[in-house]
């Protein structure tokens, strides 16, 4: 007989778990410097982007906060970093753009649920299980959720800019089990990363389950997750709540 895990709360990743962009980061990019009078290729902001992007969260991680800068200045300095480094040398118009792309990435017509999310996350408040947002994303996060219809499934939204602390930083994760009441044995965590996600709730005590999707697995996470915690897709995640607790967690 299939014994189901005694859990109480669920908590969720959001970016390539519950919505992903509809557009690439190099397309949006592109698409905004066309409409300001730039043409710059997509494929050269993506690239860039990457670069910038990862260095700035080494420079000044959880968006700046502690080096006084909020997220929106952070935003829209990995903005004028990436066109830079992609060749282009009108700040002017750059600047113009990053206004602009911060305010298309906090709408939710640039997002869309991913399928299966929406089901599934009403499937879960049937049970009776508490749900929870715990995200790398800043501010913006609220309204996109509202605007996507998605908001009302979650008791609350803890992302990394409120928090002061990204994930895996077990803080980020013992900040949502406050505020949710509950001890980490009775709650899980889904997200699609192994670092942030997996790892990080499985180091506070919680449960975890993988969210990887059609891409062929990391022969190195395969052979660390155990499979019951491998969810190819959402709608796995309920059958998976019923299989019980993998050994030794």
């Amino acid at each position: 007989m299939a014994h189901r895990l005694p859990l109480r709360l669920l908590t969720w990743d959001v970016k390539d778990t519950l919505l992903r962009l509809r557009r690439p980061i190099g397309e949006e990019y592109a698409a905004k410097a066309w409409a300001h009078g730039l043409k710059v290729e997509a494929t050269a902001l993506e690239q860039a982007f990457g670069q910038v992007y990862k260095a700035q969260n080494h420079r000044f991680p959880t968006y700046g906060l502690s080096h006084g800068l909020t997220s929106q200045q952070w935003w829209q300095d990995v903005v004028l970093q990436t066109f830079q480094l992609a060749g282009v040398r009108d700040a002017q118009a750059v600047a113009a753009i990053a206004d602009q792309l911060y305010k298309d990435f906090s709408s939710p017509c640039t997002w869309q649920v991913l399928e299966g999310a929406e089901t599934t996350l009403r499937r879960c408040r049937k049970r009776g299980l508490q749900l929870a947002v715990i995200s790398n994303f800043d501010r913006r996060l609220e309204d996109i959720l509202v605007g996507l219809g998605l908001r009302e499934h979650f008791d609350f939204v803890l992302t990394s800019e409120a928090a002061g602390w990204p994930k895996p930083d077990p803080r980020i994760f013992h900040k949502a089990l406050q505020l949710a009441h509950m001890e980490p044995a009775a709650a899980a965590h889904i997200g699609d990363s192994y670092r942030c996600d997996y790892q990080g709730a499985r180091a506070v005590g919680m449960h975890s389950f993988l969210v990887v999707g059609s891409e062929p697995l990391d022969p190195m996470i395969r052979d660390s997750v155990p499979k019951e915690y491998i969810l190819p897709s959402l709608s796995h995640l309920l059958p998976a709540l019923d299989q019980g607790s993998a050994p030794g967690l």
